[in-house]
């Protein structure tokens, strides 16, 4: 085995960095990204760090299914953009090779932010969370919808006893349930963070948001 892997996380990090420092590098007016690093505080913490590269965290990108559930999220690039990712290059110039982030705190995990960002780093997590509680609605309306044509199968063989459709209806009972709480789950995600942003005098999704 290699002596000092590096973490899962840490790799992940460093290959959307990647990516994006490439779209970057190309003119690319918007770049996608997913949360491959399963935590939305680390996510919002690269989105502060994609804007210091001149990309803006933008919304839900129309690269995704509908009700995906693990979606991709659009930055688009800044007008000054060529300007900003070479200030950033010239104060972090190990950034790029596993040194500190911009806004992030030196060491250990490299997306902790600093306590002079944490505010814009929470408020973009807000919005990230408010897109994110957007997707759920679609999700797993397509397995409701499917799974009592799917059960036919098994029905045709066994027969359209009384048991037999009972059983259906209670595993279909049963995906209705977990949809349905997994919606109220996010409805409370999305009231809670639309909140904070208004609180903050931010409107989100704006008017001019993907959908």
């Amino acid at each position: 085995m290699p002596n000092n892997p590096a973490p899962e996380a840490e790799m992940f990090l460093q290959s959307q960095l990647d990516a994006l420092l490439r779209d970057g590098s190309r003119g690319v007016e918007r770049h996608d990204a997913r949360n491959l690093q399963r935590s939305w505080r680390k996510f919002a913490a690269f989105a502060y760090v994609a804007e210091r590269y001149g990309y803006r965290y933008e919304g839900l990108s129309p690269l995704s299914p509908r009700g995906s559930p693990n979606p991709y999220f659009a930055f688009r690039r800044m007008p000054n953009a060529v300007e900003q990712a070479g200030s950033t290059a010239e104060r972090y110039p190990a950034a790029a090779q596993g040194g500190q982030l911009p806004g992030m705190r030196p060491g250990g995990s490299r997306l902790r932010p600093l306590s002079e960002t944490q505010r814009d780093v929470d408020l973009l997590r807000a919005r990230i969370m408010v897109d994110y509680s957007r997707t759920h609605r679609r999700r797993g309306l397509t397995a409701l919808i499917v799974i009592p044509f799917v059960m036919l199968i098994p029905l045709s063989q066994t027969g359209f006893t009384f048991n037999a459709l009972l059983v259906c209806a209670a595993i279909w009972l049963a995906f209705a349930a977990l949809w349905a709480l997994g919606f109220s789950l996010a409805r409370r995600r999305y009231a809670k963070y639309s909140q904070i942003l208004r609180a903050a005098g931010v409107q989100w999704p704006p008017s001019t948001a993907l959908t």
